[in-house]
């Protein structure tokens, strides 16, 4: 199950969010994601986690937790199918009266 973790210090290391996801299960990616001009973290990241129930025990426990003097915010990270479905679904509604 792949997160997306959200309002991350620019000076974490993926080391650091890999470790600290590691007390709940098994990390298999671990990604920041990174500024192309700068170098530096953009404050946000990518973790794949191999079991669902790992993946969900991260959230509950992580979710609102300060980490380097910043609150993250931890979710499930949402496919392109579903990011599509839920555009869609925006769209349709708007047309509604």
């Amino acid at each position: 199950m792949k997160l997306l973790i959200r309002n991350l210090n620019r000076l974490t290391t993926a080391a650091e969010l890999e470790k600290l996801f590691q007390e709940f299960g098994t990390v298999l990616k671990c990604s920041l994601v990174m500024d192309q001009k700068s170098g530096t973290s953009k404050g946000f990241g990518f973790i794949e986690m191999q079991k669902p129930g790992e993946a969900k025990a991260a959230v509950k426990n992580l979710n609102n937790k300060t980490v380097n003097g910043l609150k993250i915010r931890v979710k499930k990270a949402e496919t392109q199918q579903e990011k599509h479905r839920n555009s869609s679904d925006e769209s349709s509604n708007r047309d509604r009266p």
